[in-house]
């Protein structure tokens, strides 16, 4: 079977738009196979098509709760594609029907406290790397270090950015949460 590799960046808080592109990219006949960072690695095969789902575990693939999960997912027909760090890329084939990782929206929640968690922890982090650089810049004044601040602060601002989108989309999960009780 022939390989493709893509290129494409996708943010922890993008998990959905990552799902709908790997789908599209099951309806046009490649098949994920292999994933890396920013790395995607399909298979042609237009004979089966799936419906992806991606979920940030708990811990890693290799943690025993994961593992039991995995098998659990795979007992239900749900195939696991491959992992990247805590993102479990999972598949079914279309044919079988609907296929959701999360049930309910408290699950749906759960998922997104995971991931903001996750953005809360590296935060702190990228503010203090943010205003190292930007002390080493102006103490030494060379250009590569007001790249690197540049750099740093624009992945600080995107973790910022990150931080409020899932918090919103948790706000509104549980306003439709209580509408429904």
């Amino acid at each position: 079977m022939m390989k493709h590799t893509k290129h494409k960046l996708f943010f922890a808080w993008q998990y959905e738009k990552e799902e709908q592109w790997l789908n599209k990219m099951s309806e046009r006949g490649l098949q994920l196979v292999r994933v890396g960072f920013c790395k995607y690695v399909f298979e042609e095969n237009r004979q089966d098509q799936y419906i992806y789902r991606l979920e940030f575990l708990k811990g890693l693939p290799s943690s025993s709760e994961s593992i039991s999960y995995i098998h659990f997912l795979e007992e239900t027909g749900v195939e696991y594609v491959d992992s990247l760090l805590r993102w479990a890329y999972f598949r079914k084939k279309a044919y079988e029907g609907e296929f959701e990782l999360y049930s309910d929206i408290d699950s749906k929640i759960k998922h997104y406290k995971r991931i903001l968690l996750l953005l809360l922890v590296i935060t702190p982090n990228s503010i203090l790397s943010v205003f190292n650089m930007y002390r080493l810049y102006m103490t030494y004044n060379i250009l590569k270090y007001g790249i690197f601040t540049a750099f740093v602060s624009l992945l600080a601002i995107l973790v910022v950015i990150g931080i409020f989108k899932i918090s919103m989309e948790i706000k509104r999960l549980k306003k439709e949460q209580y509408i429904k009780e």
